[in-house]
């Protein structure tokens, strides 16, 4: 009997043993003990191509974790493809993606019409559409999308924060506002009129849309200036950010205005404009710009600099979206460290909304924080102005 018990006792202890050792390890398509493939989807061309080096950024930061030994011990594998920011493109893509290359999980897509034209598909196959490289205020929508998450602030959280210091600062304003005509340009109007509320009516005098196929907004900064506003919502992709600063400079016309921080880079959009001509430019940003003097004797930003000279050399250290690129990465690459062996889609998706983190390259007081209820990692950003040489920060963090 003593040594039945004994028997009984042995296979339990050696089945307590083993027991985590199976169950650790759990995979869904896209994951094994050797490598985690990751798919994305970036404008490599066309005319948000400006964002095309943020899918470049990713795979560099994945280079590098990869030789640092990868996550857990696996090989990140990052298939890329390009949908020129056409979104029948991107349905087409992601087909592939899930479908052909089989991966884990789609991230970073770049571009509201894009990841909304994928939205439904991913959430049906139930693939985790993560970490979006838009601030539509859609994606954090867990329960009726629980596979899809952003990343960055929600467009209308930063519309409000304009509208906000509009109503601080210049109560009577008479304010014009050029969006591109679709869901992005749409969201960051709606949040720019709810932050004037009752005042946006009488306040607003002039909204004028473009097409992201026009070669040129010239047409709109005239009309836009001949409505006699003294203040310009500038909703507008890197491109058309550039043409607006630009032409606004060539007509003589000097509103209060604000861009939209997804064109706020030096690299893509101030330097293309002629620095001197975006002075005073207002915008709200999270991020540390890599040409702003006063990181670059920090640790975090010798180590950006020194992961660009390294992996991603043809990347300008001028913009911003390299920037962009390493943090969400980075936010990445710690949900895959946090799931551990449990790589399912649902445990990644899990670990995705319950977050607290502060990444290297955030300005401070800015942080990602998630849970199952909010699907919206970054939430806090401050205003800065253009100072003709560099982005100057003021005023106080905006955000919960």
């Amino acid at each position: 009997m003593n040594r039945l018990r004994r028997g009984i006792v042995a296979g339990v202890a050696a089945g307590l043993l083993a027991g985590p050792a199976f169950a650790q390890k759990k995979y869904d398509t896209g994951a094994n003990d050797k490598e985690i493939v990751i798919g994305g989807i970036s404008p490599y061309s066309g005319p948000a191509s400006a964002y095309g080096t943020i899918g470049k950024g990713i795979g560099a930061y994945f280079d590098k974790v990869n030789a640092e030994g990868g996550v857990n011990g696996r090989k990140l594998k990052w298939v890329s493809y390009d949908d020129g920011y056409n979104p029948a493109k991107t349905v087409e893509m992601a087909r592939k993606l899930v479908e052909q290359d089989e991966v884990l999980l789609i991230f970073n897509v770049l571009g509201t019409p894009p990841n909304s034209a994928i939205h439904k598909y991913l959430n049906q196959k139930k693939v985790p559409q993560l970490f979006n490289a838009t601030g539509a205020t859609k994606w954090g929508d867990p329960k009726n999308f629980p596979w899809t998450m952003g990343w960055q602030p929600s467009y209308q959280s930063e519309g409000r924060i304009y509208a906000q210091h509009v109503l601080e600062t210049k109560p009577n304003a008479k304010v014009a506002v050029l969006y591109q005509n679709d869901d992005y340009g749409k969201d960051y109007l709606k949040g720019f009129e709810d932050g004037l509320g009752d005042k946006a009516k009488t306040m607003i005098i002039k909204k004028i849309t473009y097409e992201v196929t026009d070669p040129t907004i010239d047409s709109q900064l005239v009309e836009l200036k001949s409505s006699g506003a003294d203040v310009f919502f500038n909703i507008t992709t890197p491109k058309f950010a550039a043409q607006a600063i630009k032409k606004a400079a060539d007509i003589g016309w000097k509103p209060v205005h604000y861009l939209n921080g997804v064109s706020s880079s030096v690299g893509s959009v101030i330097m293309p404009a002629g620095p001197q001509n975006a002075v005073d430019v207002i915008t709200a940003y999270y991020l540390k710009d890599p040409t702003d003097s006063q990181w670059q004797a920090t640790q975090e930003y010798k180590d950006w600099l020194a992961w660009m000279q390294k992996h991603h050399p043809s990347g300008d250290l001028k913009d911003a979206n390299n920037v962009f690129a390493y943090t969400v990465a980075q936010t990445m690459v710690e949900v895959l460290k946090r799931a551990g062996d449990n790589l399912t889609r649902e445990n990644i998706m899990k670990v995705s909304a319950n977050l607290d983190l502060t990444l290297p390259m955030l300005l401070p007081g800015v942080n990602v924080k998630t849970s199952p209820e909010d699907f919206f990692p970054i939430e806090r950003q401050q205003l800065q102005r253009w100072d003709g040489k560099q982005w100057v920060r003021f005023g106080k963090i905006y955000g919960p």
